[in-house]
């Protein structure tokens, strides 16, 4: 007996329509920013821009929230998880416990997390390498001072922070040796990202103490360093993203943490099933840590400034300058 024409026919159709919605199911990312929130134009907005455009080129479905109550971490990451998101990403040191913890409660879902390591087989750790970024963004404002006191104010106080404030440091004193550089923080809680009163407070009071570059590595906070430079006529190097169009000529550079990179990496990866768990680690080698040079600031720095900048690039990834890590102190 011959086959059934029609029976054939809609086998195949029953087989496509079986098949088709899970070969081209939309990609589900759920991202958790941190207390700073996706307009902090530091470190969150780095996030947010690397998973928008992924949005946009690899036609994800994206849904983020921001943690104005770092409590709320875990349940931000869990709801994700319940929801059948295929991945889920933490910005922030502050979400390990959260990640570690839901990731384990989810084994088939896939996370991610930014500036902390976090050891399971379903997370991936996006670190990057600070300190190397912040030595030449040091030893930029040290070619640039003309006093030869600079200042750095950071958000937090945590290691992590630490990290920039000693590669920055050790970048102003390689080129000049008797560089000083005074050193503040905003405070100790979760809430110094998002205090740009007192960021300008401290920057003012660097200011009158005679310092004419200033590194602001403190989130939001930043934004109130960055004003009273403007005011005084003082230079501010900004952090994590390109900070350089929001004070032109007052912003000597910023130094490029290349989180959007990072986050949409990781999400290529996922859609494209190369997804590893482990760290994977962002330097100057790869460009994921950097300085940014725009129309905002080229006119900043001199030619044998950006030499200068070069050389001393090549020297590290040559292994011939060793840029100190607050990392490695603590061990």
């Amino acid at each position: 007996m011959s086959p059934n024409p029609l029976r054939f026919v809609l086998r195949l159709i029953l087989l496509q329509v079986l098949v088709v919605p899970v070969a081209f199911a939309q990609l589900k990312v759920g991202l958790v920013l941190d207390k700073g929130g996706k307009d902090d134009k530091s470190f969150n907005t780095a996030a947010f821009v690397g998973a928008t455009r992924a949005q946009k080129e690899l036609g994800i479905d994206l849904k983020y929230v921001e943690a104005s109550d770092l409590n709320a971490l875990e349940n931000f990451h869990r709801g994700f998880a319940r929801k059948k998101f295929d991945l889920i990403i933490g910005v922030g040191f502050a979400q390990a416990d959260a990640v570690k913890k839901v990731a384990a409660q989810f084994p088939e879902q896939k996370f991610a997390v930014v500036d902390a390591e976090v050891s399971a087989p379903n997370v991936r750790a996006l670190l990057f390498e600070e300190h190397e970024g912040s030595f030449l963004v040091g030893a930029l404002a040290a070619l640039t001072s003309k006093s030869g006191k600079l200042g750095f104010i950071g958000g937090m106080d945590i290691p992590l922070i630490r990290r920039f404030e000693m590669g920055y440091s050790a970048g102003a004193k390689k080129v000049n040796p008797k560089a000083t550089v005074t050193v503040n923080y905003i405070g100790v809680t979760g809430d110094a990202w998002n205090n740009p009163t007192k960021a300008k407070e401290l920057a003012l009071a660097q200011f009158s103490g005679g310092v004419d570059v200033t590194f602001v590595a403190a989130g939001a906070s930043g934004a109130g360093a960055f004003e009273a430079a403007a005011t005084q006529k003082k230079f501010v190097i900004g952090v994590d993203s390109n900070q350089n169009w929001m004070r032109p000529g007052t912003v000597l550079t910023s130094m490029l943490k290349r989180v959007d990179v990072a986050v949409f990496d990781t999400i290529r990866d996922v859609k494209e099933g190369k997804f590893q768990a482990g760290v994977a680690r962002f330097g100057l080698k790869d460009k994921g840590i950097d300085y940014a040079v725009d129309e905002h600031n080229e006119k900043l720095i001199t030619p044998e400034a950006k030499a200068k900048l070069e050389q001393l690039r090549a020297d590290i990834l040559a292994g011939k300058i060793k840029v100190p890590d607050y990392y490695q102190t603590k061990k």
